[in-house]
């Protein structure tokens, strides 16, 4: 099957909620942990292709169908001041808080997206992010690497200083792959990794 990278597109929007949730067991499917689908994606993907189209890539098939995405912002306290206004209102409407017992991944969730993007220390010195996740269907294809090269050039262009990007400790594939791509560990306990890189 052939690949190629492009820009995102609005009609990608739900391509990106169905790759976020299948990839979303540090690496693996977590259809079956959520009972609301799309819960993931109104955090972690869908927002960058809606607030920063200029700094999302998909990876399509050959029918042009997404099944990779490279999504991030150039300003991580930008783009979160603009989920504030733009993103979360709505979804905070829609989602009330779930009582305080309610320990489900959908009530996690729900509880992030009333927190917001709380922006860590760290992207004072690193103040690009990024998020990348691909289907299996395109893994170990080498377009892992190809989605990235692009995203860091499109930084490059728009003068970012340094990127960085968290990481579950569990994720073994992904933690191999940022170190292959030279990102260094900036800090990383038990539960999730912090890795930077200077542009």
């Amino acid at each position: 099957m052939s690949f190629t990278i492009r820009p995102y597109q609005p009609r990608d929007l739900r391509a990106l909620y169905t790759i976020c949730l299948q990839t979303g067991d540090s690496g693996a499917d977590a259809t079956a942990h959520f009972r609301d689908p799309d819960l993931l994606g109104h955090y972690f993907a869908a927002p960058y292709g809606v607030l920063m189209p200029e700094t999302s890539f998909v990876l399509a098939d050959g029918h042009d169908e997404a099944c990779g995405y490279i999504l991030g912002a150039r300003d991580t306290a930008e783009f979160a001041a603009r989920c504030e206004r733009e993103w979360f209102p709505e979804l905070r409407a829609r989602y009330p808080l779930p009582p305080p017992d309610d320990h489900s991944p959908d009530a996690r969730m729900i509880r992030a997206i009333h927190a917001g993007i709380v922006v860590d220390e760290v992207a004072r010195e690193y103040p690009a992010h990024l998020h990348i996740d691909i289907l299996p269907v395109a893994q170990k294809q080498g377009w892992g690497r190809r989605l990235m090269e692009t995203f860091l050039n499109r930084l490059r262009e728009l003068g970012a200083p340094a990127v960085h990007l968290g990481v579950g400790a569990r994720n073994l594939n992904a933690i191999a792959f940022y170190e292959r791509m030279g990102f260094h560990r900036i800090r990383g306990d038990e539960h999730a990794i912090m890795y930077g890189m200077r542009l």
